[in-house]
């Protein structure tokens, strides 16, 4: 065998990062051993792995069909390593989570997972969609669970369970109480919503896209939590997924607005990149996170502890 799994490393490395010093920094190796063992594994072959642009380096062509069995050979590696040295554990996870997964299922889901393979190890990301996607491309993390679409030919996505968006507003908002709302009495109404970029901003977004004129919301914010606090103070109208919104409406603190002309209805997804190799431990969290939301037809009727 002509090449070394130090120069595979470093292969991935640099086309995770674009950049030698950062894949340098990422390895613990000197830039300069960094570089060295790039140049003599695309010597060795006589093959060009990245295209140059001054410091930044990008996959060519051949580099992006080597990645894919270069990132499975580091993880079978991995597994071989844990196995010569007595380790029982299903090795290291790196799971990606868009918010609302993050925050209200996956510490469950990882408690019990860590509880029953004490030996592993995960570390957990939790960003939006996009940015999941693209941790994903690079390689970044093993598997990610996502409640927007991601449509990227070099990924694949599997529903896990349904989910479904609502309205809701403060109890003192003159909507309050109402059965049901229709879309010309909320058209108008300010709106405080997710980013863009986030899968709830996704679906609420294409719920609407007949609406005269969009909506133009009058806060945009990043976390859940932080749109639930701006909606319950009184700046406008909200839409989330009714699991981060159970416990404000059981405590009243946050009302449901039930709109039947909006489909608000999506699915949270398992997402991995197409080339990865599916490890022990990513099958094993996947039959996890399947059991956990057994018997639920949607992600609010998950049994989850209450919220005080």
């Amino acid at each position: 065998m002509r090449f070394t799994l130090r120069q595979i490393q470093v292969f991935v490395a640099i086309a995770s990062s674009e950049n030698v010093s950062r894949a340098a920094e990422a390895l613990s190796l000197s830039q300069s051993a960094t570089s060295a063992a790039l140049a003599e594994l695309e010597n060795q072959f006589d093959q060009q792995l990245f295209d140059r642009h001054g410091k930044r380096l990008r996959l060519n062509e051949q580099g992006r069909l080597l990645l894919p069995h270069a990132v499975e050979l580091l993880d079978r590696a991995e597994e071989m390593d844990a196995l010569l040295r007595g380790e029982r554990g299903l090795g290291s996870l790196r799971v990606g989570a868009t918010l609302t997964i993050g925050n209200y299922l996956l510490p469950l889901i990882v408690s019990g997972f860590l509880q029953r393979h004490p030996e592993s190890r995960v570390r957990l990301e939790v960003r939006n969609t996009a940015t999941i996607a693209a941790m994903l491309a690079r390689y970044e993390i093993d598997l990610g669970l996502v409640e927007g679409q991601v449509v990227d030919g070099e990924l694949e996505s599997q529903p896990w369970v349904e989910d479904e968006l609502v309205v809701f507003c403060a109890p003192e908002h003159p909507l309050a109480g109402r059965m049901t709302v229709a879309l010309a009495e909320i058209g108008a109404e300010p709106w405080i919503l997710r980013e863009r970029g986030s899968g709830t901003r996704e679906t609420f977004d294409q719920a609407v896209r007949h609406w005269p004129g969009g909506v133009v919301p009058r806060l945009e914010l990043e976390h859940t939590e932080a749109v639930k606090r701006a909606v319950e103070s009184g700046l406008g109208l909200g839409c989330l997924s009714r699991l981060t919104l159970r416990d404000a409406f059981r405590r009243g603190s946050l009302v449901p607005l039930e709109t039947p002309e909006l489909d608000l209805k999506r699915h949270f997804s398992f997402v991995w990149h197409r080339g990865k190799y599916h490890s022990a431990a990513i099958r094993h969290f996947l039959d996890d996170c399947r059991a956990f939301a057994a018997g639920a037809t949607r992600s609010d009727q998950i049994p989850l502890p209450a919220v005080r």
